[in-house]
């Protein structure tokens, strides 16, 4: 990390704000419709986007071996033909691993040297209907087990009934269990009705002390949407603002192409600037999105595309 851990401040709801819908859509759809990147420029911006990604697998049927198989891409997310064709220096890298706290320990053993962290979900992904001192200690096994960030979940209940001490107290004790590790706040967007709801939450759990807000947790019916992600880079601005503090942002779940990756990029360098272009500040939570984005630099470099079946995931 090139800036501090956000240490949080006091609860202050006064900070919260309504947000119009209508004029947030709007904003979002102007926004990419006005920017078209071509060529080696989009090609750059692709190879930003791997760097930026947490690797993801959530599923009931992982296991250690499919946890090392993703490990392996995550060392080398590009076949040799696209990185020579593209010249580049160094094999890119993505930005973290993310799994389930029982696959924290296999897949920091498989990344090991290799300079990637390990992201693991806790508090009773993805619902976080558990009891809190249970959630509390599956943040620490997944600490324990090497997990260098934590994707935890909020209790929905909290923000729909607007108890915001309920909800800041919660995040709190859940930064504080996680120790060194970085926290990273999922809203779950898709249960908070309104963006106003996605917006005074955003700044709750900030102010708690989150690292990283984030989304969605990928279960939710509807998940990472444009609209959403302006409301949540705007709270993280007006925080800024108001605290001097720098949160980083993470959509996830829903995203599946190389064009998802370029249009949340735009949002990021239109709304927050190019400091947020970098994994410190921004990542994208995705597990088939690198296929695509294989496949559209294995384009760039050879002018025609291949088969989806030659870049496979893992």
């Amino acid at each position: 990390m090139t800036h501090s851990r956000n240490p949080g401040t006091a609860l202050y709801c006064d900070s919260f704000t309504a947000v119009n819908r209508p004029a947030s859509a709007r904003r979002a759809a102007s926004m990419i419709a006005r920017r078209s990147v071509k060529g080696a420029y989009q090609a750059a911006w692709l190879l930003n986007a791997i760097a930026c990604m947490d690797l993801t697998t959530l599923a009931g049927d992982d296991t250690p071996d499919r946890v090392r198989r993703l490990c392996a891409k995550a060392r080398r997310p590009l076949t040799d033909e696209i990185v020579a064709g593209l010249g580049l220096d160094a094999i890119p890298q993505v930005g973290a691993v993310c799994v389930y706290p029982t696959m924290v320990a296999p897949a920091v053993k498989a990344l090991e040297g290799a300079g990637i962290p390990v992201a693991s979900v806790a508090t009773g992904f993805p619902a976080g209907l558990m009891p809190l001192d249970l959630r509390l200690a599956e943040i620490r096994y997944a600490v324990d087990q090497g997990a260098q960030e934590i994707d935890i979940v909020i209790t929905r209940a909290h923000v729909l009934g607007g108890d915001w001490a309920a909800l800041y107290d919660e995040v709190a004790a859940m930064r504080a269990a996680c120790g060194p590790a970085h926290l990273k706040a999922i809203l779950a967007t898709g249960d908070l009705v309104t963006l106003s709801n996605v917006y005074a939450a955003s700044q709750v759990a900030m102010q708690a002390g989150a690292d990283f807000i984030k989304t969605s947790t990928g279960k939710e019916g509807v998940n990472a949407t444009l609209p959403v992600g302006l409301t949540m880079c705007r709270a993280i601005r007006d925080y800024r603002t108001t605290t001097g503090q720098i949160v980083g942002f993470k959509p996830a779940g829903g995203m599946k192409t190389a064009k998802d990756a370029l249009n949340w990029q735009i949002l990021m360098r239109e709304e927050l600037g190019r400091d947020w272009l970098r994994p410190d500040l921004f990542r994208l939570g995705a597990s088939s999105m690198l296929g695509d984005i294989e496949r559209q630099l294995s384009h760039y470099v050879t002018g025609r595309y291949a088969a989806h079946h030659r870049h496979a995931l893992a």
